[in-house]
């Protein structure tokens, strides 16, 4: 039998953050997060993302040990104010038992029939900066820390329940050369010349925090034409600087000025940290934070995670600018490969913007939609 158990306590919670550490034990693709960040980030006294959204955590239990969990989601910005009717759910890990799968997923129903939503949707989390979608090709590739590694069955399980593909994503991955990014090198000086454009650079954290407000404007005029869009609040952004900006590359943020020194494109890159994390095994001590701040340093890996251009300058091949810069710096780095971060497979604009990239395909994801 089967049994749901709705958690709130510490022990609870780190049961809850620990169990896919047995679910993937010798897994070489999985990559663990920090148990202490994971648990934090569940807070509603830490985590501001709590102010637009609620969540309720499961796990599932037969025999006494745990086969299951589910965050089941609420956005109450997303339900409330964009009429948008979802319910979300995330953190979805089960063991091979479809009947396990099923009475995780059918909390998530009850709970959004009890709140009037109209469908549910997952695996998503609480909005855009969070992860999303269920693997489903690329499984013998690694994981990274902003995307989440689950078996092959997952799909399987979820398309047996009744759901159906709502949004496909796509993850890519090109090699770094600096002969073959020339020409973006060439094309970004034209451009920064046409349109009267500077490249912004950074050598400290400290520099950077200055412009991370203006930042996430951009990130909001960019990407509010997106189905999942969901705003970013001042305190989620405040939380974003604090926990994040601090420890990525300086070097690895870029920003392009307009002639009134107003930002008009961003990008974000990170270092591969997946390895980093897979040998701190979850825990920053003793030894886990010298694997990620060595990754920080010398990895040759690195990942896009956030890409802007402000819509006035959108087709303007203003990302060249951008693209340009980063050639400078991999080339310095001796940067090696290139991941991006999951992509809409209808989103034409960011598909046009890699063409020239010789990039490959390498993983998909998906989420899945079911009415109530």
């Amino acid at each position: 039998m089967i049994n749901i158990r709705e958690i709130s306590t510490k022990k609870e919670m780190k049961q809850f953050v620990t169990f896919p550490f047995s679910l993937y034990k010798d897994n070489p693709y999985w990559v663990p997060p920090i148990i202490k960040d994971e648990i934090a980030s569940f807070d509603t006294t830490k985590n501001p993302v709590f102010e637009h959204a609620t969540a309720r955590f499961f796990l599932a239990f037969k025999n006494d040990q745990i086969v299951g969990r589910i965050v089941a989601i609420i956005n109450t910005y997303e339900t409330k104010k964009q009429g948008i009717k979802k319910m979300r759910f995330g953190w979805f890990d089960v063991i091979d038992d479809i009947e396990v799968s099923e009475a995780l997923i059918n909390k998530v129903k009850e709970i959004g029939r009890q709140n009037n939503l109209e469908y549910v949707e997952g695996p998503v989390g609480f909005n855009n900066l969070d992860k999303t979608g269920v693997l489903i090709d690329g499984f013998d590739h690694m994981g990274t820390m902003i995307t989440w590694y689950n078996h092959p069955y997952y799909k399987d399980h979820l398309e047996k329940l009744g759901f159906k593909k709502e949004k496909e994503y796509l993850e890519n991955k090109f090699k770094f050369d600096i002969d073959y990014t020339r020409k973006y090198i060439r094309a970004g000086a034209i451009i920064e010349k046409r349109y009267n454009l500077t490249s912004l650079n950074f050598s400290s954290s400290k520099e950077i925090m200055p412009y991370v407000d203006e930042m996430f404007e951009i990130f909001s005029r960019s990407y509010s034409k997106l189905s999942t869009f969901v705003p970013i609040s001042d305190n989620q952004i405040a939380y974003f600087k604090e926990k994040y900006i601090s420890f990525i590359n300086p070097e690895y943020i870029k920003f392009v000025l307009d002639e009134n020194k107003k930002i008009i494109a961003f990008a974000i890159v990170m270092p591969s940290f997946s390895k980093a994390l897979q040998k701190a095994n979850g825990k920053l001590f003793p030894f886990g934070i010298f694997h990620l701040l060595n990754a920080r340093k010398n990895c040759k890996d690195v990942t896009f995670y956030l890409i802007g251009v402000d819509p006035s300058y959108q087709n303007k091949g203003v990302t060249a600018v951008l693209f340009k810069e980063y050639a400078i710096t991999f080339n310095q780095k001796k940067i090696q490969n290139c991941f991006r971060t999951p992509e809409l497979e209808d989103n034409i604009a960011i598909h046009q913007l890699w063409k020239g990239f010789n990039a490959t395909t390498h993983k998909r994801r998906r989420t899945y939609r079911i009415n109530l």
